[in-house]
C-alpha cells in the first residue's frame, strides 16, 4: 500500500528558500572577496628608472605568474602576499591547472616567478645562472646548480629546494640554518659562495 505524498507546508518551503538564499549570498561574498584580493591588474612590462629604483615602495612585490592561470603576467601585490593571492590576481586557475601541485599558502617574494603546471605536467626546471660575481642564488638555483657547492650533494640540494618551496624565498644566507642538515660549519663554508 503506497501513501500519497504529503503536501509541503509553506513554512517548510520558506525555510528551504531561505537556506538557498544564504548559500547564494555566501558564494557571492566569497567571489567578491576573491575579486577584491585579486584586484591587481597585470602589467605587460615594467620600466624601472634607476634614479627612482631605490625609492620604490618596500611594501609591494613584483611577481611574474605564468602557465595554467586565466591571465598570466606580471603583478604588483602587497608585501606579505601568498601564492593564493597571486593566483587570484591572475584570474584563478585555468580549467586544466594542477592546483594540487602549487602550495597556495607559501609566501611570495619580490621578483619571484611562479609557474602553474597543467594536470600531469611537471614544472619546468628553473636553471639558475650564477650571480654576476659567480655566487649561486639560493632563490633561483636548481638542484644541479646547488650540487656544485662544496658539501652539498643531491639530497641536500633537494632539501634546500623543498625548504624554498615550503617557506618562500630565502631572505638571507643565514636562512640556510633552517634547512635540515645544515649547521653553523656548513653555513660558514657556503657563506661566500651563495647569495639571495
Amino acid at each position: 500500500m503506497t501513501l500519497p505524498d504529503a503536501p509541503v507546508s509553506p513554512a517548510r518551503r520558506l525555510g528551504v528558500g531561505a537556506a538557498v538564499v544564504v548559500v547564494v549570498l555566501a558564494l557571492a561574498v566569497t567571489v567578491g572577496i576573491g575579486i577584491l584580493r585579486g584586484g591587481a591588474a597585470p602589467t605587460e612590462s615594467v620600466a624601472v628608472d634607476q634614479t627612482t629604483a631605490d625609492a620604490a615602495p618596500a611594501d609591494v612585490v613584483y611577481v611574474h605568474v605564468f602557465g595554467a592561470v586565466a591571465a598570466p603576467g606580471l603583478y604588483v601585490l602587497p608585501d606579505g602576499a601568498r601564492v593564493v593571492d597571486v593566483v587570484a590576481a591572475a584570474g584563478g586557475f585555468a580549467e586544466n591547472a594542477d592546483g594540487d601541485a602549487v602550495n597556495l599558502a607559501r609566501p611570495i617574494g619580490d621578483g619571484e616567478q611562479l609557474y602553474v603546471p597543467v594536470v600531469g605536467e611537471s614544472p619546468p626546471a628553473t636553471a639558475a645562472a650564477p650571480a654576476g660575481d659567480g655566487r649561486v642564488n639560493l632563490n633561483t638555483a636548481d638542484a644541479a646548480a646547488l650540487d656544485t657547492l662544496p658539501r652539498i650533494g643531491a639530497a641536500m640540494a633537494e632539501r634546500i629546494i623543498q625548504w624554498r618551496e615550503s617557506n618562500g624565498r630565502f631572505t638571507s644566507v643565514e636562512d640556510l640554518l633552517a634547512v635540515p642538515g645544515i649547521g653553523d660549519k656548513m653555513l660558514e663554508a657556503l657563506r661566500d659562495l651563495v647569495t639571495v
